[in-house]
């Protein structure tokens, strides 16, 4: 008596995720930088801060770790491009290319960066994989708001006051959030493959 065979199907290689489908690709980094967008709509001012809290971190770090580092970093530059050519997508609708040069302009700058980021760091789908991953993707958001607040308030300390203390408890939520959502989710393609 023979034996079943069992097969075992490989994960796909990087990058052939969106084979079989040629207009997957485009749309899924449209519907990418949509939801950042859509996530920059909601803006709570700051007082005494020119940055506003939005849900901007959040969206990036999960465009990130959901859809890789390609279509994420890529998904922010079409984002920003849109943004810079008059597009209503940054935070309360605002548009331009000033708006790139001033005090959230930093955080916007950084954002294909953190996405590229998470994309690379989260793909396999532990927990603490993924939490460092959405930590390292709102850090270096951080850092870029930081860098550019830095140059246009004159110091580093005001722009630590103005544009990071404001946001680490909130941003620190966002985190673990975003980690709960990618590990979940890479638990479920898992189980799908």
């Amino acid at each position: 008596m023979s034996r079943p065979s069992v097969q075992v199907q490989a994960p796909p290689a990087p990058g052939t995720r969106f084979r079989g489908f040629p207009l997957r690709w485009p749309l899924t980094l449209i519907g990418a930088a949509a939801l950042v967008a859509l996530s920059a709509q909601v803006a709570i001012p700051i007082p005494l801060s020119p940055v506003p809290m939005t849900l901007q971190g959040l969206a990036v770090i999960l465009v990130g770790g959901l859809f890789g580092s390609t279509i994420g970093a890529g998904s922010m530059v079409l984002y920003l491009t849109a943004g810079a050519f008059g597009a209503p997508v940054f935070s309360a609708g605002h548009a331009g290319l000033p708006w790139l040069f001033g005090p959230t302009g930093g955080y916007l700058l950084a954002f294909p960066v953190a996405a590229a980021a998470v994309g690379r760091l989260a793909e396999r789908g532990r927990f603490a994989r993924s939490l460092l991953a959405a930590f390292l993707g709102m850090a270096i958001i951080h850092l870029g708001g930081w860098a550019q607040l830095t140059l246009l308030s004159g110091g580093a300390g005001r722009a630590v006051a103005l544009g990071v203390t404001p946001f680490l408890i909130q941003d620190l939520l966002k985190v673990v959030l975003a980690a709960v959502v990618l590990w979940r989710a890479h638990h479920a393609l898992r189980l799908r493959s």
